[in-house]
């Protein structure tokens, strides 16, 4: 029986025992509900104030009987509720101590302030890939949630500079700001660009207004999930073979298709080498969909002629087990 369930039967218990012992004076002495509900308050209290009304034989050995019965158990209770507090904080304090630890190791991480239903989507999301990820959400109701979901978190505010730096921000690879206002946001990238000027940061956009004011303050990328959202109702009424595909392709769910990008090491075996002579179509049987050179241009439907060079980006599209292969081989 699970602690909550035990305190929870115990206080029914002593409850009943109240109310028992009050009826058996009722029974016994004739004597009327509040007097019989003090004096077995009095009697299990163990307070001694003397008994309410001139007591009976029968009546002082009901007592001895409900003393016997009652003050131990009342004792169990009370120790049971005692233990209960005392563990919980304990399980409290150790857990955030782990999981500070577990903070504390991460480096090139992600850190999603907010965990509305936008950042839980970008959680379930990114989890999908061998990446850190640290959630700042100052909402205490969503403890329990974040736990269930396995997420290290800080319960504190994402605005406010110590909780950034406790996330690991100087250590961390970048920051998405979904807080639930844009001007909350705004101070956000202000404070995250202050105490680390490497950062990739990614912002949520309530309104088309405050896209501009986003990147003014840092941003280098800003969504709104409104216009996105819009537009992407729009092409499955315009396009909706190609939707279809772009819901295989991005589906971590799916395991028979997918589109991956994938570096280009710089002691790749596949490096400085066209596409015709990698094998990557004979081998791995998927199709190399665009590559994204060093310098940020992108070659799209490349020819097979084309030469992969170090810290290129391939975009593929097969099996998930096969991309997975591919990424071995490129960043050997």
């Amino acid at each position: 029986m699970n602690t909550s369930r035990q305190i929870i039967l115990s206080i029914l218990a002593v409850l009943v025992l109240f109310f028992g012992g009050s009826f058996g004076y009722m029974l016994l002495e004739r004597w009327n509900f509040l007097d019989s509900l003090y004096m077995t308050v009095i009697t299990l209290a163990t307070v001694g104030y003397g008994e309410v009304h001139d007591i009976s034989q029968a009546g002082r050995i009901y007592t001895i009987f409900l003393i016997l019965a009652g003050v131990g158990f009342i004792g169990y209770v009370v120790g049971t509720v005692t233990q209960f507090m005392v563990e919980g904080r304990i399980r409290t304090i150790l857990g955030r101590r782990k999981l500070t630890r577990q903070i504390d190791r991460l480096k090139n991480h992600y850190i999603i302030c907010g965990y509305g239903r936008i950042g839980k989507v970008l959680c379930r999301n990114l989890k999908s890939k061998p990446m850190g990820l640290v959630v700042i959400e100052r909402n205490e109701e969503l403890i329990p949630t974040m736990d269930a979901d396995d997420i290290l978190y800080l319960c504190e505010d994402a605005a406010d500079e110590a909780t950034l730096v406790k996330a690991g921000i100087k250590r961390a690879k970048g920051v998405i700001a979904a807080l639930a206002t844009d001007i909350d946001n705004v101070f956000l990238i202000l404070t995250a660009r202050q105490l680390n000027g490497d950062l990739f940061i990614v912002a949520r956009a309530a309104s088309q207004a405050s896209k501009s004011k986003l990147i003014a303050a840092g941003a280098d990328k800003v969504e709104s999930p409104y216009e996105i959202g819009a537009a992407s109702m729009a092409q499955r009424i315009l396009r909706p073979t190609v939707t279809n595909f772009l819901d295989l392709a991005f589906s971590y769910h799916n395991n028979d298709i997918q589109m991956e990008e994938i570096p280009v090491g710089p002691t790749s075996s596949l490096a400085n080498i066209m596409l015709k002579d990698t094998g990557i179509r004979q081998d791995f049987n998927l199709i190399i969909i665009a590559i994204k050179k060093a310098d940020g241009s992108m070659q799209f439907n490349p020819s097979f002629e084309t030469m992969i060079h170090p810290g290129d980006t391939v975009i593929a599209v097969g099996e998930e087990k096969k991309l997975k292969k591919l990424e071995k081989k490129l960043n050997l």
